[in-house]
């Protein structure tokens, strides 16, 4: 490895260290090479959401610039940002797919210039820009010999994205993004405005709880993946898999109380999470 390649991969091992949360935990679960590659992955997309952060116009056009240094890195160039060297040589050494990353990219975009979600196929073109994407990325880096463990990939970020959503539905709607479908809302006679909380009305509640258990349906037809990639990348995969479907197992024993406060895992139970996995 370079002395850039180097350097390039512990300023993302930082990274992840300190932004990664539901993340890091489970790297820690594999090998020295596939840990950094999942860091240089998850900068990645932490840069590309930063970016997005900026106002307006500014914000495109930065996610433009970086997708343009992004195609140079794919392509064997030098472009200057310090996570390209990681990045590079993950893409290159696992294979992986440009178009992934180019897929993570327009999803941050489309936050943007927010549309309206009208329907649940919307919705899941959303998720899979923004998390499965994610999940067929990660399963190149952990190793998988049939192809059917791709489309398994996509269901499990969809997931990931759905529990994500269902969390995030107060801070999502103060923001001015209304991730849950239009016909959703109507179908459960849920006006957008009653999520800024902190009361929860019954048709609000059987609206969360449809969520809910749609998202529960992806995590049981994704469930064959964790078999189906490469035998030292299980455990990583499992703990990734347990800490999300566990925050949405205590998102449904709170009765949906996600407009009241903002559920998540304690640092123990993802810390009992990663050693039961370990073990």
């Amino acid at each position: 490895m370079s002395a850039g390649a180097a350097e390039s991969y512990a300023w993302c091992r930082q990274v992840a260290r300190d932004r990664a949360k539901n993340f890091y935990y489970s790297f820690l679960l594999l090998d020295k090479p596939r840990r950094d590659a999942m860091c240089a992955i998850y900068a990645f997309m932490r840069i590309c959401d930063d970016l997005s952060d900026e106002p307006g116009a500014k914000s495109e056009a930065a996610l433009d610039e970086w997708r343009r240094d992004m195609a140079s890195a794919l392509d064997g160039g030098s472009p200057q940002h310090i996570v390209w060297p990681a990045f590079q040589d993950t893409a290159r050494r696992y294979r992986i797919p440009r178009e992934y990353f180019h897929s993570m990219i327009d999803g941050v975009k489309s936050d943007i210039h927010f549309q309206p979600v009208e329907t649940f196929e919307q919705l899941y073109r959303y998720c899979y820009q923004v998390a499965s994407v994610v999940g067929l990325t990660v399963v190149h880096v952990l190793g998988f010999d049939d192809p059917a463990a791709l489309p398994l990939a996509e269901k499990c970020g969809v997931a990931f994205q759905l529990t994500n959503i269902l969390r995030d539905v107060k801070e999502d709607y103060s923001n001015g993004r209304v991730y849950l479908p239009a016909g959703d809302l109507s179908l459960f006679g849920v006006h957008p405005d009653s999520f800024a909380g902190p009361g929860l009305t019954d048709e609000t509640r059987r609206l969360f709880e449809f969520q809910a258990h749609r998202a529960r349906r992806f995590y049981d037809e994704s469930a064959p993946l964790v078999e189906m990639v490469h035998r030292d990348g299980r455990p990583m995969l499992r703990a990734l898999i347990a800490t999300y479907s566990q925050l949405l197992e205590r998102i449904e024993a709170s009765g949906y109380e996600v407009l009241r406060e903002r559920i998540s895992l304690s640092k123990a139970r993802k810390l009992w999470i990663l050693l039961r996995n370990a073990l």
